[in-house]
C-alpha cells in the first residue's frame, strides 16, 4: 500500500498536427485526483487535493516533477537504458534521495495480470486502448483501467511495477487499491503534451548536495 500510493504522489496536444507522429521528446503535464470511502483517509487525501505532474522525456528517460503543500517537492529521474531511478525529496522530513532498479523479479511479475480489451478512448487526440491490470503489493490488492497510446515511449514512475507488460504510455487511468477494508481509487489524466527540445541536464541522476540517503522513500 505504502509503495503504491507513495508512487501515485509522485505518482503522478494542438495534437491533432502530429497525432499520428511517435513522440520521443516533450513535456507531459498530467492530472491526479484521489478519494476513498474511509472517512479519515479521505480527510487526509482532500488535504493533499489534486496534483498536477510534469514529465519531461528523451529518447527512454524522464524526468517527473510534482509539488504540493502536503509532500513537498518530489522529483523522478528514470533511465530506461539502465533501468534505475532516483528520487529527490524536499519536504517535511527534509532533502532525502532513494535509488532503486527497476528491474523486476520473476516472483513480481507473476503477481501482475495483464488483460487486453477491445475498448478505446481518444484522448487530446490519440487513441488509446484499454488495457486491465490486476496485482497485488504488500498485502494490498489493487486493479487498474488503463488507456495506453502507442505514440509515446516513455518511462514513467506510473507503470515502473509493470516491467515491460504495458508498452506505450497510458493517457488516462483509474486504479482502485483496497487494503484492510478500506477502498481508495486515484485518476490520472494527461491534460497536455508539448513536443519540445529538452536539455540533457534534466535527466543528470548525479544527487544534489545537501540530500540525504534514504530508500524507505521508494518502499525499498
Amino acid at each position: 500500500m505504502k509503495k503504491l500510493v507513495l508512487l501515485v504522489v509522485l505518482a503522478v496536444f494542438s495534437l491533432s498536427t502530429f497525432a499520428q507522429d511517435k513522440i520521443s521528446e516533450g513535456v507531459i503535464t498530467m492530472k491526479q485526483t484521489m478519494s476513498s470511502d474511509n472517512e479519515q483517509m479521505n480527510a487526509q487525501l482532500a488535504m493533499i487535493g489534486d496534483m498536477t505532474t510534469t514529465t519531461y522525456f528523451k529518447k527512454g528517460k524522464s524526468r517527473a516533477e510534482i509539488s504540493n503543500p502536503m509532500s513537498g517537492d518530489i522529483t523522478v529521474i528514470i533511465n530506461q537504458a539502465s533501468e534505475e531511478m532516483l528520487m529527490l525529496m524536499d519536504g517535511p522530513m527534509g532533502k532525502l534521495y532513494g535509488k532503486k532498479s527497476m528491474s523486476l523479479t520473476e516472483e513480481q511479475l507473476e503477481k501482475i495480470t495483464v488483460t487486453p480489451t477491445d475498448e478505446t478512448k481518444t484522448i487530446l487526440g490519440y487513441e488509446c486502448k484499454r488495457v486491465d491490470i490486476s496485482m497485488e503489493e504488500g498485502g494490498a490488492e489493487s486493479t487498474m483501467k488503463l488507456y495506453v497510446s502507442d505514440a509515446f515511449d516513455i518511462p514513467m514512475q506510473q507503470t515502473a511495477l509493470f516491467g515491460d507488460k504495458i508498452k506505450g504510455m497510458p493517457m488516462y487511468m483509474v486504479m482502485e487499491i483496497n487494503q484492510m477494508g478500506a477502498a481508495m481509487t486515484m485518476t490520472f489524466e494527461v491534460t497536455d503534451v508539448k513536443k519540445e527540445s529538452i536539455d540533457d541536464s534534466k535527466f543528470d541522476m548525479t544527487v544534489p548536495e545537501g540530500y540525504t540517503e534514504n530508500n524507505m522513500i521508494l518502499g525499498n
